[in-house]
Protein backbone atom coordinates (compact mmCIF):
# COMPACT_ATOMS: atom_id res chain seq x y z
CA UNK A 1 0.00 0.00 0.00
CA UNK A 2 2.74 2.61 -0.72
CA UNK A 3 1.01 4.27 -2.94
CA UNK A 4 -1.70 5.00 -0.12
CA UNK A 5 -0.23 8.49 1.99
CA UNK A 6 0.20 7.71 5.70
CA UNK A 7 -2.84 9.48 6.91
CA UNK A 8 -4.89 7.54 4.32
CA UNK A 9 -4.02 4.44 5.64
CA UNK A 10 -4.49 4.82 9.04
CA UNK A 11 -8.03 5.78 8.23
CA UNK A 12 -8.64 2.32 5.98
CA UNK A 13 -7.11 0.62 9.21
CA UNK A 14 -9.33 2.58 11.28
CA UNK A 15 -12.37 2.04 8.99
CA UNK A 16 -11.65 -1.81 8.44
CA UNK A 17 -11.41 -2.30 12.61
CA UNK A 18 -14.80 -0.78 13.25
CA UNK A 19 -16.59 -2.08 10.38
CA UNK A 20 -15.13 -5.84 11.00
CA UNK A 21 -15.69 -5.54 14.73
CA UNK A 22 -19.40 -4.16 14.99
CA UNK A 23 -20.15 -7.04 11.94
CA UNK A 24 -18.22 -9.80 13.11
CA UNK A 25 -19.65 -9.19 17.05
CA UNK A 26 -22.86 -9.24 15.20
CA UNK A 27 -22.38 -12.24 14.36
CA UNK A 28 -21.88 -13.54 16.99
CA UNK A 29 -24.94 -12.52 18.79
CA UNK A 30 -26.87 -14.02 15.91
CA UNK A 31 -25.47 -17.26 16.78
CA UNK A 32 -26.11 -16.91 20.10
CA UNK A 33 -29.36 -16.02 19.62
CA UNK A 34 -30.12 -18.36 17.23
CA UNK A 35 -29.09 -21.48 19.21
CA UNK A 36 -31.12 -20.14 22.42
CA UNK A 37 -34.44 -19.19 20.13
CA UNK A 38 -33.53 -23.21 18.61
CA UNK A 39 -34.47 -21.95 15.01
CA UNK A 40 -31.88 -23.12 11.74
CA UNK A 41 -29.53 -19.75 11.30
CA UNK A 42 -31.20 -16.80 9.81
CA UNK A 43 -33.63 -19.37 7.99
CA UNK A 44 -35.84 -17.16 5.85
CA UNK A 45 -38.69 -19.57 6.75
CA UNK A 46 -38.36 -18.44 10.63
CA UNK A 47 -40.07 -14.76 9.92
CA UNK A 48 -38.90 -12.06 11.83
CA UNK A 49 -36.81 -12.68 14.96
CA UNK A 50 -33.67 -11.09 16.57
CA UNK A 51 -31.51 -12.57 14.89
CA UNK A 52 -33.19 -11.30 11.21
CA UNK A 53 -33.19 -7.53 13.15
CA UNK A 54 -29.33 -8.08 13.97
CA UNK A 55 -28.14 -9.38 10.58
CA UNK A 56 -30.71 -6.33 8.48
CA UNK A 57 -29.22 -3.43 10.94
CA UNK A 58 -26.07 -4.06 12.93
CA UNK A 59 -24.47 -6.31 10.51
CA UNK A 60 -25.47 -4.83 6.85
CA UNK A 61 -24.64 -1.48 8.14
CA UNK A 62 -21.38 -1.74 9.85
CA UNK A 63 -19.63 -0.72 6.88
CA UNK A 64 -21.72 2.59 6.96
CA UNK A 65 -21.29 3.26 10.51
CA UNK A 66 -17.38 3.08 10.33
CA UNK A 67 -17.74 5.62 7.53
CA UNK A 68 -19.11 8.07 9.50
CA UNK A 69 -17.07 7.03 12.49
CA UNK A 70 -14.30 7.01 10.66
CA UNK A 71 -14.45 10.33 9.18
CA UNK A 72 -15.86 11.64 12.78
CA UNK A 73 -12.53 10.17 14.58
CA UNK A 74 -9.82 11.35 12.23
CA UNK A 75 -11.53 14.82 11.16
CA UNK A 76 -11.63 13.94 7.89
CA UNK A 77 -14.53 16.10 6.82
CA UNK A 78 -17.39 15.25 4.38
CA UNK A 79 -16.47 15.60 1.24
CA UNK A 80 -16.30 13.28 -1.74
CA UNK A 81 -18.96 10.74 0.40
CA UNK A 82 -20.47 9.79 -3.19
CA UNK A 83 -24.12 10.76 -2.17
CA UNK A 84 -24.05 13.14 -5.22
CA UNK A 85 -26.26 12.27 -7.78
CA UNK A 86 -24.71 13.14 -10.48
CA UNK A 87 -27.34 11.45 -13.18
CA UNK A 88 -26.86 13.99 -16.28
CA UNK A 89 -23.48 12.18 -16.69
CA UNK A 90 -23.92 9.30 -14.88
CA UNK A 91 -27.37 7.79 -16.18
CA UNK A 92 -25.73 5.29 -18.51
CA UNK A 93 -24.34 3.59 -15.49
CA UNK A 94 -27.57 3.82 -13.61
CA UNK A 95 -29.53 2.01 -16.00
CA UNK A 96 -26.41 -0.53 -16.34
CA UNK A 97 -27.05 -1.04 -12.99
CA UNK A 98 -30.78 -1.52 -12.83
CA UNK A 99 -31.24 -3.57 -16.08
CA UNK A 100 -27.82 -4.93 -16.62
CA UNK A 101 -27.68 -6.79 -12.94
CA UNK A 102 -30.60 -8.85 -13.90
CA UNK A 103 -29.40 -9.65 -17.45
CA UNK A 104 -26.26 -10.98 -15.72
CA UNK A 105 -27.99 -12.81 -13.24
CA UNK A 106 -30.29 -14.22 -16.43
CA UNK A 107 -27.27 -15.34 -18.07
CA UNK A 108 -25.42 -17.46 -15.08
CA UNK A 109 -29.43 -19.44 -14.75
CA UNK A 110 -29.38 -19.90 -18.85
CA UNK A 111 -25.71 -21.39 -18.42
CA UNK A 112 -26.64 -23.36 -15.55
CA UNK A 113 -30.03 -25.01 -17.05
CA UNK A 114 -27.91 -25.39 -20.09
CA UNK A 115 -24.77 -27.53 -18.62
CA UNK A 116 -27.73 -29.25 -15.87
CA UNK A 117 -31.00 -29.63 -18.20
CA UNK A 118 -32.45 -32.49 -15.33
CA UNK A 119 -32.69 -29.20 -12.75
CA UNK A 120 -34.97 -26.94 -15.55
CA UNK A 121 -38.52 -27.34 -14.48
CA UNK A 122 -39.24 -26.59 -17.92
CA UNK A 123 -43.18 -27.02 -17.78
CA UNK A 124 -43.42 -24.61 -14.59
CA UNK A 125 -44.43 -26.88 -12.17
CA UNK A 126 -43.38 -25.09 -9.21
CA UNK A 127 -45.62 -21.97 -10.49
CA UNK A 128 -48.16 -24.10 -11.43
CA UNK A 129 -48.70 -25.42 -8.09
CA UNK A 130 -48.34 -21.70 -6.52
CA UNK A 131 -50.94 -20.27 -8.67
CA UNK A 132 -53.34 -23.09 -7.77
CA UNK A 133 -52.64 -22.58 -4.27
CA UNK A 134 -53.26 -18.84 -4.48
CA UNK A 135 -56.27 -19.12 -6.76
CA UNK A 136 -57.93 -21.02 -4.28
CA UNK A 137 -58.14 -18.39 -1.70
CA UNK A 138 -57.87 -15.25 -3.79
CA UNK A 139 -60.14 -16.20 -6.96
CA UNK A 140 -58.80 -17.12 -10.07
CA UNK A 141 -55.93 -15.53 -12.24
CA UNK A 142 -56.44 -13.86 -15.84
CA UNK A 143 -53.08 -14.99 -17.04
CA UNK A 144 -51.21 -18.48 -17.12
CA UNK A 145 -47.72 -18.88 -15.36
CA UNK A 146 -45.32 -17.49 -17.98
CA UNK A 147 -47.57 -14.09 -17.97
CA UNK A 148 -47.10 -14.95 -13.97
CA UNK A 149 -43.38 -15.16 -13.80
CA UNK A 150 -42.86 -12.46 -16.30
CA UNK A 151 -44.88 -9.80 -14.38
CA UNK A 152 -43.12 -11.50 -10.88
CA UNK A 153 -39.64 -10.34 -12.48
CA UNK A 154 -41.20 -7.36 -14.24
CA UNK A 155 -41.93 -6.01 -10.16
CA UNK A 156 -39.15 -7.16 -8.76
CA UNK A 157 -36.84 -4.97 -10.99
CA UNK A 158 -38.64 -2.08 -10.71
CA UNK A 159 -39.67 -2.63 -7.62
CA UNK A 160 -36.65 -4.40 -5.37
CA UNK A 161 -34.40 -1.50 -5.59
CA UNK A 162 -37.46 0.50 -3.36
CA UNK A 163 -37.61 -2.28 -0.83
CA UNK A 164 -33.89 -3.11 -0.62
CA UNK A 165 -32.55 0.43 -0.56
CA UNK A 166 -31.83 0.72 3.39
CA UNK A 167 -29.84 -1.73 4.08
CA UNK A 168 -28.21 -1.90 0.72
CA UNK A 169 -27.62 1.42 1.17
CA UNK A 170 -25.76 0.21 4.88
CA UNK A 171 -23.10 -1.66 2.68
CA UNK A 172 -22.66 0.75 -0.34
CA UNK A 173 -22.23 3.78 1.80
CA UNK A 174 -19.43 2.34 3.53
CA UNK A 175 -17.62 -0.13 0.60
CA UNK A 176 -18.28 2.21 -2.37
CA UNK A 177 -18.51 5.27 -0.77
CA UNK A 178 -15.53 5.22 1.27
CA UNK A 179 -13.22 2.44 1.39
CA UNK A 180 -13.27 2.21 -2.47
CA UNK A 181 -11.89 5.96 -2.43
CA UNK A 182 -9.01 4.84 -0.04
CA UNK A 183 -7.66 2.37 -1.92
CA UNK A 184 -7.83 3.43 -5.67
CA UNK A 185 -4.05 5.39 -5.64
CA UNK A 186 -2.94 1.23 -5.88
CA UNK A 187 -4.59 1.74 -9.06
CA UNK A 188 -8.51 0.49 -10.62
CA UNK A 189 -8.03 -3.26 -10.88
CA UNK A 190 -5.79 -3.79 -7.78
CA UNK A 191 -8.67 -2.08 -5.94
CA UNK A 192 -11.23 -4.16 -7.37
CA UNK A 193 -9.66 -7.12 -6.57
CA UNK A 194 -8.42 -5.88 -2.65
CA UNK A 195 -12.19 -5.20 -2.32
CA UNK A 196 -13.37 -8.47 -3.14
CA UNK A 197 -11.01 -10.11 -0.67
CA UNK A 198 -12.17 -7.78 2.03
CA UNK A 199 -16.00 -7.89 1.40
CA UNK A 200 -15.98 -11.58 0.82
CA UNK A 201 -13.99 -11.65 4.37
CA UNK A 202 -16.11 -9.44 6.10
CA UNK A 203 -19.19 -11.45 5.11
CA UNK A 204 -17.48 -14.52 6.34
CA UNK A 205 -19.07 -15.11 9.23
CA UNK A 206 -22.54 -15.05 7.86
CA UNK A 207 -21.56 -17.95 5.15
CA UNK A 208 -20.42 -19.81 8.43
CA UNK A 209 -24.29 -19.14 10.03
CA UNK A 210 -25.10 -20.42 6.65
CA UNK A 211 -26.19 -17.72 4.52
CA UNK A 212 -26.50 -18.23 0.65
CA UNK A 213 -24.80 -22.12 0.62
CA UNK A 214 -26.79 -23.50 3.76
CA UNK A 215 -24.63 -25.53 6.24
CA UNK A 216 -23.90 -28.93 4.67
CA UNK A 217 -21.91 -28.92 1.38
CA UNK A 218 -18.68 -30.47 0.91
CA UNK A 219 -15.54 -28.76 2.75
CA UNK A 220 -18.38 -26.47 4.83
CA UNK A 221 -17.64 -23.56 5.63
CA UNK A 222 -14.13 -23.15 3.96
CA UNK A 223 -15.18 -23.80 0.41
CA UNK A 224 -18.53 -21.56 1.09
CA UNK A 225 -16.15 -18.94 2.29
CA UNK A 226 -13.47 -19.13 -0.63
CA UNK A 227 -16.40 -19.00 -3.07
CA UNK A 228 -18.52 -15.87 -1.61
CA UNK A 229 -14.71 -14.05 -1.99
CA UNK A 230 -14.80 -14.66 -5.38
CA UNK A 231 -18.07 -13.59 -5.76
CA UNK A 232 -17.89 -10.43 -3.80
CA UNK A 233 -14.68 -9.79 -6.28
CA UNK A 234 -16.82 -10.39 -9.29
CA UNK A 235 -19.98 -8.35 -8.01
CA UNK A 236 -17.81 -5.31 -6.36
CA UNK A 237 -15.95 -5.35 -9.44
CA UNK A 238 -19.19 -4.30 -11.46
CA UNK A 239 -20.87 -2.42 -8.64
CA UNK A 240 -17.57 -0.30 -8.25
CA UNK A 241 -16.97 0.40 -11.50
CA UNK A 242 -20.52 1.47 -12.28
CA UNK A 243 -20.03 4.04 -8.77
CA UNK A 244 -16.78 5.28 -10.42
CA UNK A 245 -17.97 5.84 -13.91
CA UNK A 246 -21.25 7.13 -12.89
CA UNK A 247 -19.17 9.96 -10.34
CA UNK A 248 -22.00 8.20 -7.36
CA UNK A 249 -22.63 5.41 -5.58
CA UNK A 250 -26.45 5.19 -6.56
CA UNK A 251 -25.98 2.65 -9.46
CA UNK A 252 -23.94 0.43 -7.20
CA UNK A 253 -26.73 0.52 -4.84
CA UNK A 254 -29.42 0.34 -7.40
CA UNK A 255 -27.44 -2.80 -9.10
CA UNK A 256 -27.08 -4.34 -5.60
CA UNK A 257 -30.58 -3.80 -4.49
CA UNK A 258 -31.80 -5.20 -7.75
CA UNK A 259 -29.09 -8.45 -7.09
CA UNK A 260 -31.17 -8.93 -3.23
CA UNK A 261 -34.26 -8.96 -4.56
CA UNK A 262 -34.97 -11.10 -7.72
CA UNK A 263 -31.47 -12.85 -7.57
CA UNK A 264 -33.25 -15.66 -5.93
CA UNK A 265 -36.12 -15.91 -8.18
CA UNK A 266 -34.08 -18.28 -10.95
CA UNK A 267 -34.92 -20.77 -8.01
CA UNK A 268 -39.12 -20.65 -9.80
CA UNK A 269 -37.43 -22.83 -12.52
CA UNK A 270 -35.51 -25.14 -10.80
CA UNK A 271 -36.69 -28.57 -10.15
CA UNK A 272 -34.55 -31.57 -7.78
CA UNK A 273 -31.99 -30.31 -5.24
CA UNK A 274 -28.80 -28.37 -7.27
CA UNK A 275 -25.75 -27.56 -5.39
CA UNK A 276 -25.83 -23.79 -4.28
CA UNK A 277 -21.88 -23.88 -4.76
CA UNK A 278 -22.48 -24.46 -8.66
CA UNK A 279 -25.85 -22.81 -9.58
CA UNK A 280 -28.75 -21.07 -10.86
CA UNK A 281 -28.28 -18.55 -8.37
CA UNK A 282 -25.80 -15.79 -8.94
CA UNK A 283 -23.75 -17.00 -5.99
CA UNK A 284 -22.69 -20.02 -7.38
CA UNK A 285 -19.60 -21.20 -9.67
CA UNK A 286 -21.67 -21.25 -12.76
CA UNK A 287 -24.65 -18.84 -11.99
CA UNK A 288 -21.93 -16.11 -11.61
CA UNK A 289 -20.85 -16.68 -15.08
CA UNK A 290 -22.52 -13.12 -16.35
CA UNK A 291 -20.87 -11.31 -13.77
CA UNK A 292 -17.40 -13.49 -14.85
CA UNK A 293 -17.99 -12.10 -18.20
CA UNK A 294 -18.82 -8.26 -17.34
CA UNK A 295 -15.45 -8.22 -14.99
CA UNK A 296 -13.57 -9.55 -18.19
CA UNK A 297 -15.02 -6.73 -19.73
CA UNK A 298 -13.95 -4.16 -17.38
CA UNK A 299 -10.13 -5.46 -17.22
CA UNK A 300 -9.46 -5.76 -20.92
CA UNK A 301 -11.42 -2.63 -21.85
CA UNK A 302 -8.80 -0.90 -19.42
CA UNK A 303 -8.99 1.23 -16.29
CA UNK A 304 -7.64 4.18 -15.04
CA UNK A 305 -5.27 5.04 -12.29
CA UNK A 306 -6.38 7.96 -9.64
CA UNK A 307 -3.83 10.19 -9.02
CA UNK A 308 -3.14 11.73 -5.59
CA UNK A 309 -5.98 14.93 -5.17
CA UNK A 310 -8.34 13.79 -7.48
CA UNK A 311 -11.92 12.38 -6.60
CA UNK A 312 -12.05 8.79 -5.85
CA UNK A 313 -15.53 8.66 -6.54
CA UNK A 314 -15.82 10.55 -9.50
CA UNK A 315 -12.80 8.90 -10.63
Amino acid sequence: MEAIQPLERRRIMIYLAIAFGISWLAGLLIFLRSQQEGIPVLDPEAGVNQSFVLFLTVYMFSPAIAHVLTRLFTREGWQNTGMNFEFRRGWPYWVMAWVGTPLLIAIGALVYFVLFPQHYDAGMLTVKEFIAEYEVTNGELPYGAGAFVAIQFLQGILISPLLHLIPIFGEEFGWRAYLQGKLLPLGERQTYLLMGVIWGVWYAPLIVLGQNYGLEYPGAPWVGILLYIWIAFLLGTFFGWATLRGGSIWPAVIGHAVLNGIGGGVYIFVVGEPSLLVGPIVTGVVGSVGFVMMMAWIFLRGTRRVDEGQEVISG
